[in-house]
């Protein structure tokens, strides 16, 4: 409607503004052709108003179309809006209905819930009238009791009193038969109760202390034999020298190489010592390392079985088989915690433990001696009743005892001390801790782990056939080691305990004091460092005590 009724303004505009300018033109050019102008101008204004009247009349029909048809959406939107309100006002009485009958049942359902609550009560107050009534007879009945009682009280009163004068009577004749009073009569024989009572007290006390010490050696002993009874271990068989077959002698002439070249390329990328002789069909390998030795070994096997032997090839072959043997190592280590239900190990442990396999203490390997370190461990916690969690501990620590011997870090420290410090360096509790470094007494026990960490790994070490070592040359050793301290001045004896790891020697009280007690057991252990050669290391223990002996007769 808008831009109809514009445009026909705008139409009307620019015909008057047409208009006005002919008008001026015509004016100035003829005055003759004013009137036709004005003609064609009224002209136009009659065409323009006649257009603009169609047109709004053509607006007006289409406005009441509109309001027409608005009209009747409303009406149907009306009718349905209606019906709706008319739908839901109908279920909303039907509702209320419902709950209005709901309402009458509850109704009834309380009336009787109320009767029988009345009917109840009723009951309730009849039985409640029936106990007073029986109280009251109860009352009665208690009173005639309490007068009774009192009655007898008197009595007894009155015979107590008696009692009381003859005792006194009693005691004063007693008194002068005994020619003692009552109060030092009572003293005399609370002495003598009380010195009695001492004296089997201390008798008793001697008897348990002595029965706790026979039941507690019997007890230590019957929970190390079940402990060793319980652990099946295998013989050592370890050396420090491998041997390699060859399947023909002609091989070590390749093997050897061109001025041998070859040969010392594989000594050089290994490490290991490689011996040719005479002995057929086989080469010796040769390291304190056996994780070297077996990398020779491996690396060797390899080349024979290719045929390509020089010394680039060699190397790469070298490589590629310590690349192996670290994997191999640490798949060692995983399969060794989880066989032993170990978790939350730092890796670089886990790899450590692997590596204890291709080490050996005295013949005996050192993964075998540690495995079987931490079953007896949590064996003997079993046995000594401790929680499940001590157990679990103390198995973790006797595996990770003598993790200190396999270190890739050179240094001075003893191997508990190391193992101590690698422990502590990877979060490893702190028990743990102390039983790997106190398993040799070089820090002090702080727990109850730590001496079962000690005894196991005895046990381990000690029993038949764990560690290898010429029986002759141990039993010289032990007699240098007590000879060499009989050979100071005030000593009376000297033993040589755990497998030679201690020496104790007992002086005599009367020739040594105790600043050259300290003295002495400097001297002697200065003494076995200089001229004694041995295993680990050995504690020196100086006893001096003093006894007086008397007898009575």
């Amino acid at each position: 409607m808008d831009p109809i009724i514009g445009l026909l303004v705008g139409v009307i505009v620019g015909a008057l503004i047409g208009y006005f300018i002919v008008q001026f033109f015509v004016k100035k050019t003829a005055q003759a052709r004013t009137e036709e102008l004005n003609a064609k101008a009224d002209l136009v204004v009659k065409e323009a108003r006649l257009t603009a009247k169609r047109l709004v009349d053509e607006a007006q029909v289409k406005s009441d179309k509109l309001v027409s048809k608005a009209e009747s959406k409303n009406e149907s939107i009306k009718q349905r809006k209606i019906q709706e309100a008319k739908e839901r006002f109908a279920k909303m009485k039907a509702d209320v209905e419902k709950q209005r009958a709901q309402l009458k049942v509850d109704l009834k359902d309380r009336e009787v819930e109320v009767v029988k609550m009345e009917n109840s009560l009723k009951q309730r107050q009849a039985n409640l009238q029936n106990r007073v009534d029986d109280l009251e007879q109860q009352e009665a009945e208690v009173k005639t009791v309490r007068e009774n009682l009192e009655k007898q009280m008197r009595i007894v009163s009155k015979k107590k009193e008696e009692l009381e004068s003859a005792n006194e009577k009693h005691i004063r004749a007693l008194e002068n038969v005994a020619k003692l009073s009552e109060a030092e009569a009572k003293e005399q024989l609370i002495e003598a109760v009380k010195s009695k009572a001492e004296m089997d007290a201390m008798a008793l006390v001697k008897n348990t202390i002595e029965q706790a010490k026979i039941t507690a050696n019997k007890e230590a002993k019957k929970i190390v034999i079940q402990s060793i009874q319980r652990m099946c271990a295998e013989y050592t068989i370890e050396n420090t020298v491998s041997v390699f077959n060859l399947d023909s002698d002609d091989l070590k002439g390749q093997i050897i190489g061109r001025e041998g070249r070859n040969i010392r390329a594989l000594e050089a990328a290994t490490g290991a010592e490689i011996v040719v002789d005479d002995t057929p069909e086989a080469i010796v390998i040769s390291s304190f390392d056996p994780i070297r030795r077996e990398v020779c070994r491996l690396a060797l096997k390899r080349l024979v079985a290719d045929g390509r032997i020089h010394p680039a090839r060699i190397e790469e072959v070298v490589a590629k088989t310590r690349k192996q043997l670290d994997e191999q190592i640490i798949e060692i280590g995983e399969r060794t915690v989880i066989d032993l239900d170990i978790h939350g190990l730092d890796p670089y442990l886990v790899k450590m433990v692997g590596r204890m396999r291709f080490r050996s203490s005295y013949g005996q390997n050192l993964l075998k001696h540690s495995i079987e370190t931490a079953h007896l461990c949590a064996i003997m916690a079993a046995e000594l009743g401790l929680s499940p969690k001590q157990a679990k501990m103390a198995k973790r620590a006797g595996l990770l005892h003598d993790i200190g011997k396999v270190s890739e870090e050179e240094t001075e420290l003893s191997h508990a001390i190391l193992g101590m410090k690698l422990c502590e360096k990877y979060k490893e509790h702190a028990v743990v801790c102390n039983a790997v470094g106190a398993h040799h007494d070089e820090v002090e026990m702080n727990n109850i782990i730590s001496p079962i960490v000690q005894a196991c790994d005895a046990i381990s070490g000690a029993r038949p056939g764990a560690r290898r070592e010429i029986l002759e040359s141990y039993l010289k050793r032990i007699g240098e080691l007590e000879e060499l301290a009989m050979g100071h001045e005030g000593v009376q004896k000297a033993y040589a305990m755990q497998a030679g790891r201690e020496l104790r020697v007992i002086v005599e009280s009367e020739k040594v004091t105790d600043q050259y007690a300290d003295d002495l057991s400097f001297m002697i252990s200065q003494k076995i460092q200089d001229e004694m050669q041995y295993p680990g290391q050995i504690k020196v223990t100086v006893i001096r005590e003093k006894r007086a002996v008397s007898f009575a007769r």
